[in-house]
């Protein structure tokens, strides 16, 4: 059974039994499915900007006035409360961001490494949980959908693998949108898509797609192997220099190698009149 099986099938099951708790998954990224009567109300995963982050690197709240937030409210991961009192962001675009997050999430563990999967109850309540949870069938079919959507580009990147660079070439600044330009600054062959979406404040779904089109159209290069340089040699050849022949090999200094290569004596018929005239000596 594949990762993503065994993924399907434990949380369907905890939707059919009505479950509420956590659902640890391990692998790479891995993460925790937060469920509330068989529904899917967060995903927590290292492997996707949460929405605090996403939060952050909007601009629309500082670190300073989230630490402020977190106090006033006594402490609480997730000061929603606050959020809107203050007027940092309205509730229709917090539960925005909140579902946002939770789909990202859960693209990220499908798109990595399942390697097991364990019931537990909730241990603490999730930050950023939606109000209307997703039944985990569609959720996990909408990553799976996103999955093959990469995979019918030209160039299917994944959100761990590819570490690509800036291409060497000039293009219009019409092909450069915003998420472009930044991807370009970011982009220095020691990140990842998954990195990159850290840094950008972004979905890693929506950042591994644009990796993957910048690939294909060229904008960016993935220098992990150099490419052979091509040889060109002229039609007629000239110009070119004929190679010296190779050296002969030194002599061996095993006597054995020496016996094998003198020459054989081949018997004949001035051998046997060499030993008739030893025999026979005449006067002459």
């Amino acid at each position: 059974m594949s990762g993503y099986e065994l993924l399907a099938r434990d949380l369907a099951a905890c939707g059919r039994d009505g479950f509420t708790g956590e659902v640890r998954v391990s692998g790479s990224p891995g993460g925790t499915v937060h469920l509330r009567g068989g529904l899917v109300v967060a995903v927590e995963s290292p492997g996707a900007p949460g929405p605090k982050a996403l939060l952050l690197r909007s601009g629309r709240i500082g670190g300073e006035e989230w630490d402020a937030l977190v106090r006033e409210s006594g402490g609480a991961r997730w000061p929603v409360a606050g959020l809107v009192a203050h007027g940092y962001t309205g509730a229709a675009q917090l539960r925005v961001v909140c579902a946002m997050a939770l789909k990202d999430a859960a693209f990220a563990v499908v798109a990595g490494s399942v390697d097991d999967c364990e019931r537990g109850p909730a241990t603490e309540p999730p930050p950023g949980a939606v109000t209307v949870g997703e039944p985990p069938t569609r959720l996990l079919q909408d990553a799976a959908r996103k999955l093959h959507a990469l995979d019918a580009l030209p160039y299917p990147a994944r959100p761990e693998r590819e570490r690509p660079v800036p291409a060497s070439l000039s293009f219009p600044a019409s092909r450069l949108t915003a998420l472009r330009r930044e991807l370009l600054t970011h982009t220095d062959g020691r990140r990842t898509a998954r990195d990159l979406a850290f840094l950008t404040g972004r979905g890693v779904y929506t950042v591994t797609v644009e990796v993957a089109r910048m690939l294909g159209e060229g904008l960016l290069e993935c220098p992990d192997a150099p490419a052979p340089i091509p040889v060109r040699l002229p039609p007629d050849g000239a110009g070119v220099r004929p190679r010296p022949p190779a050296p002969p090999p030194p002599p061996s200094s095993d006597p054995a190698q020496h016996h094998a290569a003198l020459p054989r004596r081949r018997p004949g018929a001035s051998g046997v009149k060499e030993f008739f005239r030893l025999r026979h000596p005449t006067g002459n």
